[in-house]
């Protein structure tokens, strides 16, 4: 029986032959790493490109937003956990090859392009790329709404065809420990796609987790040292699945907004 290694993140899941991943999505198929959630597509819409959210990416625009299922992680406050935390099992999906996602994509009217969002899209990264490399000569765009927790070689196959993302930091190491992550990935995921794509980052702020003044203003100070012109994304918390903590207090998120505002040069709040 042939055990292997999966490299997609820094969990490197040992797998065992018929063996799946913590992520759900990635399999030991006689010895080969398989993405078995590869096309399955469990969630679809034309959203507005400021839901991902971007807002200095094409604003007002339409984009067709694809999931999966599966996450690497296990947010206990998932508002799509009933998609992330699946392994497929008993959830209704519709398989696409890649073709027929680019050219549904395509033939969409005032369409910007693909949006690979909802579940963890970067556990699945092999379809991004076949999708993406599709799309791209018709001049559509190819964006990634991501936690952020994916190896380099991922995001070195990807950023060639990848032209905005929006990465997730969720809080110190001992947050991202309860969540079952690593913040040295997420922010070396920053580090790397910051200057090879448009980025925008989202931080959801959660009671108790990472609402500090000083924690905001410590990640707010390293974005702005890697380029002042990164988004921030200050958003409101609401009890999701597991947490059962109060919402976010909305002038605690315009103190942090204020104090961001000293590093970057958009601060957005939302969900307020």
């Amino acid at each position: 029986m042939s055990e292997i290694i999966c490299p997609v993140c820094m969990h490197a899941c040992r797998l065992q032959e018929g063996q799946l991943g913590r992520c759900r999505a990635r399999k030991n198929e006689a010895g080969r790493n398989v993405c078995i959630s590869y096309g399955r597509i469990a969630s679809m819409a034309m959203d507005p490109i400021e839901k991902k959210p971007l807002v200095h990416f094409y604003p007002g625009s339409h984009i067709l937003s694809v999931g999966s299922y599966g996450c690497n992680l296990s947010c206990p406050f998932c508002q799509n956990h009933s998609i992330s935390m699946s392994d497929g099992t008993g959830l209704s999906y519709r398989i696409f090859t890649a073709q027929d996602l680019a050219e549904m994509a395509m033939n969409q009217p005032d369409n910007l392009g693909i949006a690979f969002t909802y579940n963890e899209p970067l556990i699945g990264w092999e379809y991004i790329l076949d999708t993406a490399k599709l799309i791209r000569p018709s001049g559509l765009k190819t964006v990634i709404v991501t936690n952020g927790t994916a190896n380099l070689p991922v995001l070195e196959h990807l950023m060639p065809y990848t032209d905005a993302m929006n990465i997730d930091l969720k809080g110190d190491e001992s947050f991202y420990r309860e969540l079952g992550g690593d913040c040295q990935t997420v922010r070396n995921t920053i580090s790397y796609v910051y200057d090879k794509c448009h980025l925008e980052v989202t931080m959801l702020i959660i009671p108790g987790k990472n609402d500090s003044v000083q924690y905001v203003s410590r990640e707010a100070q390293w974005l702005g040292s890697l380029n002042p012109d990164i988004v921030l994304h200050l958003t409101r918390y609401f009890p999701r699945y597991h947490y059962s903590l109060p919402p976010t207090d909305i002038s605690l998120l315009y103190e942090l907004q204020k104090e961001a505002q000293k590093y970057l040069n958009t601060v957005a709040v939302g969900n307020v």
